[in-house]
């Protein structure tokens, strides 16, 4: 199936005729169109099985955000998330990316890291040189825990031994068990793997092992995306195009040595990626952490992304990050909308997936740094942010255009303003 990503005057539709267009670009079935329009799309029963002391439910408004252009095709991207201005920016620059070909990306293997923890070693180096003298067995024993997982092509590829010589407990020795885990996230394999190996390691270094868990440090299964933009796409009715570019180049150069900024920059970047980890059941929680910790990989924390000038002045940028997601295990499978997300957006791979997420990074990256750089970005995100305040203040569908427009007017977005004017609107009717 082709799909057209693009989504013009979807913003002016109201939500039952942007589903119809979504259901019918993306192929969705009439039950599945009924499980997205539905008021409950989770059951409680299905809730209540996915975690502890359930009381009942949480909802996200979930979005689609159009005109991505990704490796050549078209990507309909969902997006759970609360936050105003997200999905519009992250849009917005994939329109503007479309003229020079949209997002390039590639990746590695999914590769993940399961972890041994020994104590207790007085010879480190020996025990460090007998384990690795037992790697292919250690690999079997590893493998036979998930024999399904070989069949289909993955499995444990590699036994790395660490020795960690400083600290009060020191010395300590890390067996890592290098896992591909194909088209899953891989914590529970990698966690199982972790204690299958562990007795024998035990016996190999008469040690004793501490935690077996994975690490979300995924510095191995990388995602990778390019975009290019022209001056003269960048250009504002403030700003020649080549005036953006130095602006975006500037600012990035500011996050890449001030950690300050560079907590605000990649937090941008999350803004696009969880969404749609959110939306397709997958961990945003191990995504996240392993991004912050991959920021730090030269020992201190910068930016996650690069905007540099190429040769013939175009603006182009690039994001490199590990990103383990799934498509099978855990709430892809259990949450029912999950599901539904997936096939929105026409993946048929964990690699597919994390291509697309770190092209939205990218995307959503960029928005923040143009708004930033120029016009500010309470501008933008003002008129997006006042349709909140002014529904918080108990605006309905009959004012909340008007509540808006004067907020927004007034350059006051606040509660007090918005419940003044509602007094004011109600009075005069």
């Amino acid at each position: 199936m082709t799909t057209d990503s693009r989504l013009p005057h979807f913003r002016s539709r109201s939500p039952i005729e942007r589903l119809a267009h979504i259901a019918s670009a993306a192929g969705l079935t009439p039950d599945e169109w009924q499980r997205l329009a539905a008021p409950s799309a989770l059951p409680l029963e299905i809730a209540n099985g996915m975690i502890e002391n359930v009381i009942g439910k949480f909802e996200l408004p979930l979005a689609i955000a159009g005109y991505f252009q990704i490796n050549g095709k078209d990507v309909l991207v969902p997006m759970a998330v609360e936050e105003p201005s997200i999905v519009a920016s992250a849009s917005f620059m994939a329109k503007l990316a479309r003229e020079a070909g949209g997002f390039q990306t590639s990746s590695t293997a999914p590769l993940m890291r399961a972890q041994v923890q020994l104590t207790g070693v007085p010879d480190p180096y020996n025990a460090r040189a007998s384990i690795l003298g037992h790697r292919t067995e250690l690999i079997d024993l590893a493998n036979a825990r998930h024999p399904h997982l070989v069949e289909r092509g993955g499995g444990c590829r590699e036994v790395e031994v660490h020795v960690l010589a400083d600290g009060a407990r020191a010395p300590m020795l890390v067996v890592h068990l290098i896992v591909d885990v194909r088209d899953a996230m891989g914590a529970n394999t990698l966690n199982a793997m972790a204690e299958s190996v562990a007795s024998r390691i035990e016996a190999i270094t008469h040690a004793t092992a501490g935690l077996r868990i994975l690490s979300n440090l995924a510095d191995l299964r990388l995602a990778r995306a390019q975009v290019r933009y022209s001056a003269d796409t960048l250009k504002t009715g403030e700003y020649a195009g080549e005036d953006v570019i130095s602006r975006i180049v500037d600012a990035c150069r500011f996050a890449a040595i001030d950690p300050y900024r560079a907590a605000t920059h990649n937090k941008g970047i999350m803004n696009g990626i969880d969404p749609i980890l959110v939306a397709t059941g997958n961990d945003w929680r191990a995504v996240e952490a392993g991004a912050h910790a991959y920021a730090c990989r030269n020992g201190r924390y910068s930016s996650l992304t690069t905007w540099e000038v190429a040769a013939n002045g175009d603006l182009v940028g690039t994001l490199e990050m590990p990103m383990p997601v799934g498509l099978v295990g855990g709430a892809t499978r259990t949450h029912p909308l999950a599901g539904l997300a997936l096939k929105i957006l026409d993946v048929s791979s964990a690699r597919e997936l994390a291509e697309v997420a770190v092209a939205v990074g990218l995307a959503q990256n960029m928005g923040a740094l143009r708004a930033l750089s120029t016009e500010g970005i309470q501008r933008g995100h003002m008129a997006l942010h006042a349709r909140n305040i002014a529904m918080a203040a108990g605006a309905t569908s009959a004012n909340i255009d008007w509540v808006v427009q004067k907020m927004v007017e007034a350059g006051d977005v606040r509660m007090s303003h918005a419940a003044v004017l509602l007094g004011e609107r109600n009075g005069s009717q």
